[in-house]
């Protein structure tokens, strides 16, 4: 089975800074779409970002400007570089692809932005 491994997650102030990675099998991420979503206690999953195969990025307009998406094929690696850090931004954070049309999670990794 495909594996997705996220990590990077932890307690920082707000205005700080995290990075988030996601560690995929295989040769699945040299050719597939990857994303981030987030999920917050008592709220709905949302998609924070997207990059494409080809390095083609998409942002949710709660996140533009602050968070940068990117991949490194050769390390089978998605990384989500969160900037200026809100305490909304709180959320277990996960990776997500599809192959053979099915969707694959990571197991999300803890962003707390508290004082």
């Amino acid at each position: 089975q495909v594996q997705l491994v996220e990590s990077g997650g932890g307690l920082v102030q707000p205005g700080g800074s995290l990075r988030l990675s996601c560690v995929a099998s295989g040769s699945i991420f040299s050719i597939n779409a990857m994303h981030w979503y987030r999920q917050a206690p008592g709220k709905q999953r949302e998609l924070v970002a997207t990059i494409t195969s080809g390095g083609s990025t998409n942002y949710a307009d709660s996140v533009k400007g602050r968070f940068s998406i990117s991949r490194d094929n050769a390390k089978n690696t998605a990384y989500l570089q969160m900037n200026s850090l809100k305490p909304e931004d709180t959320a277990v954070y996960y990776c997500k692809t599809f192959f053979a049309g099915l969707p694959y999670w990571g197991q999300g990794t803890q962003v707390t932005v508290s004082s």
